[in-house]
């Protein structure tokens, strides 16, 4: 029976006869889906959302990543569809889990989009299909959770269905690399759902990378995103300290990066954004207390990164203390940029929000521009600054606010207009001094 059923979806999926079901359609789920569209599978889009409904019957894409062109050639060749009824997870062979995996408010793993969907699998789960969980987690959820959920139904995995693991590398913004060139990491449970693994996501992707089990998968991603982490707490610490020794940390960066072996250069800045690197860590140091094993470098770089708005915000309290002789909660504050990074429009645990929020528990007065953001969306933690709409950036405007803090360093902004009208700029991101923009009311932080 299991060879039957294996063979009989390995054939599927050489033959691109298969049917994919993506759930979760955001910054991972849409690319994938049109990636495997493009391959050559029909894609089922599924999620919760109406509003993405609506965008993606208009044929109008909400992901930079994702053109609304490229869309739209996936559904007019019948590639690509979408819904909110997960009835139709009956008619997939292969279903992808793309869903958000969030810390609680201690910092413990919040896997309760995963067990929902694990649980919406299991009501149509049938004997021939491949479960895949990409959802960045710690090493064993997709045995222990997801395996489980899906055998309470009486199935088994390895005979009537296949479970794998496959963490998400999206990096938006990313020029260089989309979806199908970036590596993909496969892992299976057992040699046969690593085999059904391999063959569909080569199928999708220039290349993949199998390992040994899901839970080494697992660790391969929270490893990247690790490895990420405490470099940054490092230069955001070194920042600190050089600072006090009157040293600039962009210029020592500048000049070790010229070493050409055994250094890669990383950047200070206000905090972490994105899904992966403020989170994705804290899933480890979680798992980890399971073993009674500490993970002081990983809780030590957390702290130091988390650190940073409040350290930025002093910064600005003390520059416009010293060179305007006002206290920050008598100021208007203009913050630039609230995306994560540049030149994207993803919010998601941007500093920006903290900074915000920060500058306004001391009394201070806090805007906001970003030519990719027009208005801050509904977010878990910070519901009070929903409906705030970014203000136009024109020499008036500035002259009005009593410092700019630069958060995050869009290309698509005016630095020499605002370099001319800003009385004080609070600079995180060194974009002055690299567009020769460099002057006194400056101030790096």
């Amino acid at each position: 029976m299991a060879t039957s059923t294996f063979d009989t979806l390995l054939q599927k999926i050489e033959t691109r006869a298969a049917r994919a079901g993506i759930i979760g359609l955001g910054y991972v789920g849409l690319p994938l889906a049109m990636a495997v569209a493009r391959s050559g599978f029909a894609v089922t889009g599924f999620d919760i959302d109406p509003g993405k409904m609506v965008a993606l019957d208009a044929r109008r894409s909400y992901i930079d990543a994702v053109s609304d062109e490229a869309l739209s050639a996936e559904i007019d060749a019948g590639r690509f569809k979408a819904t909110t009824d997960f009835a139709g997870l009956d008619e997939c062979d292969v279903i992808i889990i793309c869903v958000p995996t969030p810390l609680t408010k201690h910092r413990d793993p919040d896997l309760s989009f995963v067990e929902a969907t694990s649980r919406s699998i299991a009501a149509h789960l049938r004997p021939g299909q491949l479960v895949v969980l990409e959802s960045t987690t710690y090493p064993g959820t997709t045995d222990d959770v997801v395996k489980v959920i899906l055998e309470g139904t009486g199935l088994k995995s390895g005979s009537d269905f296949f479970v794998g693991f496959s963490p998400e590398r999206e990096d938006p913004g990313n020029q260089h690399y989309h979806t199908a060139t970036i590596p993909k990491v496969v892992a299976g449970d057992g040699p046969e759902a690593l085999a059904l693994m391999k063959a569909f996501y080569g199928a999708a992707v220039s290349s993949v990378v199998p390992v040994s089990s899901n839970a080494t998968a697992e660790a391969v991603k929270l490893t990247e995103n690790i490895f990420r982490s405490v470099n940054i707490a490092l230069v955001n610490e070194l920042k600190t300290v050089y600072a006090a020794m009157g040293i600039d940390v962009w210029e020592v960066i500048d000049a070790a990066k010229t070493k050409p072996f055994g250094y890669m250069p990383f950047y200070p800045g206000p905090g972490l954004g994105g899904h992966c690197i403020p989170i994705d860590p804290f899933y480890l140091t979680w798992k980890s207390r399971e073993y009674e094993l500490p993970t002081r470098f990983i809780e030590l770089a957390g702290e130091i990164n988390s650190a940073m708005p409040r350290h930025v915000v002093g910064k600005l309290a003390e520059a416009l203390d010293i060179r305007a002789g006002k206290a920050l909660s008598r100021s208007k504050v203009l913050v630039l940029g609230l995306a994560y990074k540049k030149n994207v429009a993803d919010i998601r645990e941007s500093p920006s929000l903290r900074l915000i929020e920060i500058i306004e528990e001391r009394g201070g007065r806090a805007d906001y521009h970003d030519p990719f953001v027009a208005e801050i969306p509904p977010t878990r933690e910070y519901q009070a600054l929903k409906g705030r709409k970014s203000v136009a950036l024109t020499p008036d405007t500035i002259a009005g606010y009593d410092a700019v803090l630069v958060a995050t360093d869009h290309d698509r902004v005016d630095y020499a207009t605002l370099a001319k009208n800003a009385s004080l700029i609070i600079d995180t991101r060194n974009v002055f001094n690299r567009l020769g923009l460099a002057a006194e009311h400056v101030i790096k932080a």
